[in-house]
Protein backbone atom coordinates (compact mmCIF):
# COMPACT_ATOMS: atom_id res chain seq x y z
CA UNK A 1 0.00 0.00 0.00
CA UNK A 2 1.49 3.19 -1.32
CA UNK A 3 2.45 5.81 2.06
CA UNK A 4 0.18 8.30 3.00
CA UNK A 5 0.27 12.03 3.00
CA UNK A 6 0.48 14.16 5.77
CA UNK A 7 -2.65 15.65 4.82
CA UNK A 8 -4.31 12.07 4.81
CA UNK A 9 -2.71 11.15 7.90
CA UNK A 10 -4.52 14.02 9.73
CA UNK A 11 -7.52 13.57 8.26
CA UNK A 12 -6.98 9.58 9.53
CA UNK A 13 -6.46 10.86 13.11
CA UNK A 14 -9.80 13.51 13.10
CA UNK A 15 -11.73 10.81 12.32
CA UNK A 16 -9.92 8.31 14.65
CA UNK A 17 -10.72 10.43 17.11
CA UNK A 18 -14.40 11.36 16.22
CA UNK A 19 -15.05 7.44 16.40
CA UNK A 20 -13.70 7.24 19.81
CA UNK A 21 -16.22 10.09 21.07
CA UNK A 22 -18.80 9.01 19.16
CA UNK A 23 -18.77 5.25 20.21
CA UNK A 24 -17.86 5.67 23.89
CA UNK A 25 -21.16 7.82 23.88
CA UNK A 26 -23.04 5.02 22.49
CA UNK A 27 -22.00 2.58 24.91
CA UNK A 28 -22.49 5.23 27.79
CA UNK A 29 -25.91 5.90 26.12
CA UNK A 30 -27.40 2.77 25.40
CA UNK A 31 -25.25 -0.28 25.19
CA UNK A 32 -23.23 -1.35 28.11
CA UNK A 33 -26.53 -3.02 29.74
CA UNK A 34 -27.40 -4.80 26.61
CA UNK A 35 -23.78 -6.33 26.31
CA UNK A 36 -23.64 -7.31 30.55
CA UNK A 37 -27.04 -8.99 29.59
CA UNK A 38 -26.34 -11.33 27.22
CA UNK A 39 -22.45 -11.91 27.86
CA UNK A 40 -21.65 -11.36 30.98
CA UNK A 41 -21.22 -15.02 32.41
CA UNK A 42 -21.52 -16.62 29.13
CA UNK A 43 -18.84 -18.76 29.44
CA UNK A 44 -18.03 -21.55 31.89
CA UNK A 45 -14.77 -23.38 33.21
CA UNK A 46 -14.36 -26.35 35.10
CA UNK A 47 -13.20 -26.05 39.14
CA UNK A 48 -12.95 -29.40 40.41
CA UNK A 49 -15.23 -32.38 41.82
CA UNK A 50 -16.88 -33.71 44.72
CA UNK A 51 -18.60 -36.33 45.71
CA UNK A 52 -22.40 -36.57 44.67
CA UNK A 53 -24.98 -34.73 47.46
CA UNK A 54 -28.77 -35.00 46.86
CA UNK A 55 -30.14 -32.55 44.81
CA UNK A 56 -27.10 -32.42 42.54
CA UNK A 57 -28.18 -32.77 38.60
CA UNK A 58 -27.45 -36.21 37.67
CA UNK A 59 -25.81 -34.65 34.08
CA UNK A 60 -22.89 -32.97 35.74
CA UNK A 61 -21.35 -36.42 37.47
CA UNK A 62 -18.15 -37.28 36.13
CA UNK A 63 -18.47 -41.31 35.24
CA UNK A 64 -14.51 -41.47 34.74
CA UNK A 65 -14.56 -40.09 38.27
CA UNK A 66 -16.93 -42.18 39.55
CA UNK A 67 -15.96 -45.40 37.94
CA UNK A 68 -12.15 -45.03 39.58
CA UNK A 69 -13.56 -44.02 43.52
CA UNK A 70 -16.42 -46.85 43.06
CA UNK A 71 -18.84 -44.13 44.19
CA UNK A 72 -20.56 -40.95 42.09
CA UNK A 73 -18.65 -37.86 42.03
CA UNK A 74 -19.69 -34.43 40.21
CA UNK A 75 -18.34 -32.30 37.91
CA UNK A 76 -17.76 -28.29 39.42
CA UNK A 77 -18.40 -25.35 37.32
CA UNK A 78 -17.52 -21.66 37.66
CA UNK A 79 -18.57 -18.91 36.20
CA UNK A 80 -15.83 -17.41 34.20
CA UNK A 81 -15.13 -14.36 35.89
CA UNK A 82 -13.47 -11.85 32.91
CA UNK A 83 -14.74 -12.39 29.40
CA UNK A 84 -12.26 -12.11 25.71
CA UNK A 85 -13.84 -10.32 23.24
CA UNK A 86 -11.79 -11.25 20.15
CA UNK A 87 -12.45 -8.60 17.17
CA UNK A 88 -11.57 -9.77 13.81
CA UNK A 89 -12.08 -7.12 11.02
CA UNK A 90 -11.69 -7.39 7.37
CA UNK A 91 -9.47 -4.38 6.15
CA UNK A 92 -9.34 -5.57 2.77
CA UNK A 93 -9.80 -2.81 0.04
CA UNK A 94 -13.32 -3.52 -0.45
CA UNK A 95 -14.20 -1.89 2.94
CA UNK A 96 -12.89 1.74 1.72
CA UNK A 97 -16.25 1.30 -0.46
CA UNK A 98 -18.44 4.36 0.37
CA UNK A 99 -19.42 8.13 0.43
CA UNK A 100 -16.39 10.32 2.44
CA UNK A 101 -17.38 11.46 5.81
CA UNK A 102 -19.47 14.58 5.86
CA UNK A 103 -21.14 16.86 8.91
CA UNK A 104 -24.28 15.64 8.49
CA UNK A 105 -26.88 14.29 10.80
CA UNK A 106 -25.93 11.02 12.42
CA UNK A 107 -28.69 9.77 10.84
CA UNK A 108 -28.45 10.67 7.17
CA UNK A 109 -24.48 10.94 7.01
CA UNK A 110 -22.92 8.60 4.90
CA UNK A 111 -20.16 6.43 6.10
CA UNK A 112 -17.38 3.87 4.25
CA UNK A 113 -17.46 0.46 5.11
CA UNK A 114 -14.27 0.64 7.06
CA UNK A 115 -15.68 3.22 9.11
CA UNK A 116 -18.89 1.80 9.78
CA UNK A 117 -16.84 -1.22 10.68
CA UNK A 118 -14.33 0.78 12.83
CA UNK A 119 -17.31 2.22 15.05
CA UNK A 120 -19.08 -1.68 15.53
CA UNK A 121 -15.36 -2.76 17.02
CA UNK A 122 -15.46 0.68 18.93
CA UNK A 123 -18.52 -0.05 20.53
CA UNK A 124 -18.07 -3.63 21.78
CA UNK A 125 -14.24 -2.66 23.12
CA UNK A 126 -15.64 -0.10 24.67
CA UNK A 127 -18.80 -2.10 26.52
CA UNK A 128 -15.82 -4.77 27.09
CA UNK A 129 -13.99 -1.89 29.15
CA UNK A 130 -16.15 -0.94 30.80
CA UNK A 131 -17.29 -4.58 32.30
CA UNK A 132 -13.69 -4.78 33.43
CA UNK A 133 -13.20 -7.19 29.89
CA UNK A 134 -10.75 -7.56 27.91
CA UNK A 135 -10.44 -7.26 24.13
CA UNK A 136 -7.70 -7.41 21.33
CA UNK A 137 -7.96 -7.78 17.69
CA UNK A 138 -7.17 -9.40 14.59
CA UNK A 139 -6.90 -7.87 11.23
CA UNK A 140 -7.42 -9.70 8.06
CA UNK A 141 -6.97 -9.27 3.77
CA UNK A 142 -5.73 -12.53 2.18
CA UNK A 143 -3.29 -12.68 4.97
CA UNK A 144 -2.76 -12.13 8.43
CA UNK A 145 -2.40 -8.15 9.15
CA UNK A 146 -1.76 -7.65 12.32
CA UNK A 147 -2.76 -9.39 15.45
CA UNK A 148 -3.45 -7.39 18.90
CA UNK A 149 -3.29 -9.22 21.86
CA UNK A 150 -6.31 -8.96 24.59
CA UNK A 151 -5.89 -6.17 27.29
CA UNK A 152 -7.54 -4.63 29.29
CA UNK A 153 -8.67 -0.34 29.58
CA UNK A 154 -9.89 2.30 28.00
CA UNK A 155 -6.06 3.28 26.17
CA UNK A 156 -5.81 -0.08 24.91
CA UNK A 157 -9.69 0.31 23.17
CA UNK A 158 -8.46 3.45 22.02
CA UNK A 159 -5.47 1.06 20.20
CA UNK A 160 -8.14 -1.10 18.51
CA UNK A 161 -10.34 1.77 16.89
CA UNK A 162 -7.18 3.33 15.62
CA UNK A 163 -5.94 0.18 14.60
CA UNK A 164 -9.82 -0.44 12.96
CA UNK A 165 -9.84 2.61 10.93
CA UNK A 166 -6.37 3.43 9.73
CA UNK A 167 -4.01 0.81 9.40
CA UNK A 168 -2.27 0.63 6.66
CA UNK A 169 -2.45 -3.76 4.57
CA UNK A 170 0.03 -5.31 2.57
CA UNK A 171 -2.89 -7.79 1.18
CA UNK A 172 -5.19 -7.51 -1.87
CA UNK A 173 -7.19 -9.44 -1.40
CA UNK A 174 -9.84 -11.38 1.02
CA UNK A 175 -9.13 -14.76 2.72
CA UNK A 176 -11.53 -15.24 5.14
CA UNK A 177 -10.75 -19.00 6.11
CA UNK A 178 -7.46 -18.38 6.75
CA UNK A 179 -8.32 -15.48 9.56
CA UNK A 180 -11.04 -17.72 11.24
CA UNK A 181 -8.26 -20.58 11.56
CA UNK A 182 -5.97 -18.01 12.58
CA UNK A 183 -8.43 -17.00 15.66
CA UNK A 184 -8.81 -20.05 16.83
CA UNK A 185 -5.70 -20.49 16.93
CA UNK A 186 -4.66 -17.59 18.82
CA UNK A 187 -7.50 -17.46 21.07
CA UNK A 188 -7.96 -21.20 23.10
CA UNK A 189 -9.74 -20.26 26.04
CA UNK A 190 -13.41 -19.56 25.18
CA UNK A 191 -13.77 -16.27 23.66
CA UNK A 192 -16.61 -13.87 22.29
CA UNK A 193 -15.59 -13.69 18.33
CA UNK A 194 -16.99 -10.83 16.45
CA UNK A 195 -16.27 -10.99 12.69
CA UNK A 196 -16.51 -7.96 11.26
CA UNK A 197 -16.66 -7.94 7.00
CA UNK A 198 -18.74 -7.10 3.72
CA UNK A 199 -18.41 -10.59 3.32
CA UNK A 200 -18.37 -10.26 -0.43
CA UNK A 201 -15.91 -13.53 -0.48
CA UNK A 202 -17.39 -16.91 0.04
CA UNK A 203 -18.27 -17.92 3.69
CA UNK A 204 -16.04 -21.11 4.38
CA UNK A 205 -18.67 -23.38 6.73
CA UNK A 206 -15.92 -26.02 7.71
CA UNK A 207 -14.06 -23.45 9.78
CA UNK A 208 -16.67 -21.19 10.91
CA UNK A 209 -18.57 -24.72 12.30
CA UNK A 210 -15.21 -25.34 14.28
CA UNK A 211 -14.53 -22.10 15.46
CA UNK A 212 -18.45 -21.85 16.66
CA UNK A 213 -17.74 -24.58 19.00
CA UNK A 214 -15.89 -23.01 21.26
CA UNK A 215 -16.57 -20.04 20.94
CA UNK A 216 -19.40 -17.36 20.61
CA UNK A 217 -19.11 -16.35 17.50
CA UNK A 218 -20.83 -13.61 15.94
CA UNK A 219 -20.67 -12.24 12.47
CA UNK A 220 -21.32 -8.48 11.57
CA UNK A 221 -21.97 -7.65 8.33
CA UNK A 222 -21.91 -4.09 7.17
CA UNK A 223 -23.99 -3.48 4.59
CA UNK A 224 -23.61 -0.28 2.23
CA UNK A 225 -26.93 0.07 -0.28
CA UNK A 226 -25.45 1.41 -3.21
CA UNK A 227 -23.44 -1.98 -3.53
CA UNK A 228 -26.47 -3.81 -3.84
CA UNK A 229 -28.47 -1.72 -6.11
CA UNK A 230 -27.06 0.18 -9.20
CA UNK A 231 -28.68 3.44 -10.18
CA UNK A 232 -29.73 4.28 -13.60
CA UNK A 233 -26.95 6.43 -14.76
CA UNK A 234 -25.79 5.12 -18.30
CA UNK A 235 -22.47 3.39 -18.92
CA UNK A 236 -20.36 3.18 -15.39
CA UNK A 237 -16.83 2.03 -15.73
CA UNK A 238 -16.22 -0.17 -12.11
CA UNK A 239 -12.90 -1.37 -10.91
CA UNK A 240 -12.58 -4.21 -8.37
CA UNK A 241 -10.13 -2.97 -5.54
CA UNK A 242 -8.97 -6.17 -4.47
CA UNK A 243 -7.81 -7.14 -8.00
CA UNK A 244 -7.77 -4.09 -10.46
CA UNK A 245 -10.39 -5.45 -13.03
CA UNK A 246 -12.15 -3.16 -14.94
CA UNK A 247 -15.70 -3.46 -16.39
CA UNK A 248 -18.24 -1.31 -18.51
CA UNK A 249 -21.74 -1.52 -16.84
CA UNK A 250 -24.82 -0.12 -18.60
CA UNK A 251 -26.77 0.76 -15.92
CA UNK A 252 -29.60 2.07 -17.63
CA UNK A 253 -30.56 -1.57 -18.87
CA UNK A 254 -33.25 -2.56 -16.18
CA UNK A 255 -32.25 -6.21 -16.94
CA UNK A 256 -28.68 -5.25 -15.98
CA UNK A 257 -30.15 -3.82 -12.74
CA UNK A 258 -32.42 -6.10 -12.23
CA UNK A 259 -29.38 -9.20 -12.73
CA UNK A 260 -26.91 -7.53 -10.28
CA UNK A 261 -29.78 -7.32 -7.59
CA UNK A 262 -30.72 -10.98 -8.90
CA UNK A 263 -26.92 -11.97 -7.79
CA UNK A 264 -26.89 -9.87 -5.12
CA UNK A 265 -29.89 -11.60 -3.02
CA UNK A 266 -28.98 -14.90 -3.89
CA UNK A 267 -25.43 -14.41 -2.34
CA UNK A 268 -26.71 -12.67 0.55
CA UNK A 269 -29.16 -15.72 0.83
CA UNK A 270 -26.00 -18.30 0.24
CA UNK A 271 -24.51 -16.55 3.40
CA UNK A 272 -27.23 -17.06 5.85
CA UNK A 273 -27.62 -20.57 4.49
CA UNK A 274 -24.31 -20.99 5.65
CA UNK A 275 -24.67 -19.03 9.04
CA UNK A 276 -27.94 -20.84 10.04
CA UNK A 277 -26.19 -24.30 9.69
CA UNK A 278 -23.09 -23.30 11.45
CA UNK A 279 -25.39 -22.13 14.06
CA UNK A 280 -24.17 -18.31 14.14
CA UNK A 281 -26.15 -15.36 14.86
CA UNK A 282 -25.45 -12.58 12.05
CA UNK A 283 -25.63 -8.78 13.09
CA UNK A 284 -26.18 -5.96 10.25
CA UNK A 285 -25.26 -2.95 10.07
CA UNK A 286 -25.59 -0.65 7.50
CA UNK A 287 -22.99 2.51 6.47
CA UNK A 288 -26.50 4.31 6.77
CA UNK A 289 -28.21 5.46 10.24
CA UNK A 290 -27.39 4.85 13.44
CA UNK A 291 -24.93 1.69 14.51
CA UNK A 292 -26.12 1.29 18.48
CA UNK A 293 -29.60 0.65 17.21
CA UNK A 294 -28.74 -2.43 15.10
CA UNK A 295 -26.36 -3.43 18.15
CA UNK A 296 -28.82 -2.60 20.64
CA UNK A 297 -31.61 -4.67 18.69
CA UNK A 298 -29.78 -8.01 18.55
CA UNK A 299 -29.00 -7.72 22.11
CA UNK A 300 -32.43 -7.70 22.98
CA UNK A 301 -32.90 -10.78 20.52
CA UNK A 302 -30.29 -12.64 22.37
CA UNK A 303 -31.77 -11.64 25.76
CA UNK A 304 -35.03 -13.36 24.22
CA UNK A 305 -33.69 -16.36 23.40
CA UNK A 306 -31.50 -16.46 26.50
CA UNK A 307 -34.57 -16.26 28.51
CA UNK A 308 -36.35 -18.99 26.82
CA UNK A 309 -33.85 -21.63 27.15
Amino acid sequence: MTEASEEDRREMLRQVRRIQVRTDRMVTDVMAGGYTSVFRGAGIEFDEVREFAPGDDVRSVDWNVTARAGKPFVKKFMEERELTVMLVLDVSPSTTFGAAPDARTEQERARTVRETAALVCGCFAFAAARNNDKAGMVTFTDRIERYVPAKKGRRHVLRLVREAYAQEHEGRGTDLAQALDYAGRIQRRRAVMIVVSDFFAPVPERQLRVLGKRHDVILVRIRDPRSESLPDAGLLRLRDPETDALVVVDTASRRVRAEIERRVAMERARFDDACKKARIDVLDVSTRGSVADPIVKFFRMRERRGAKR
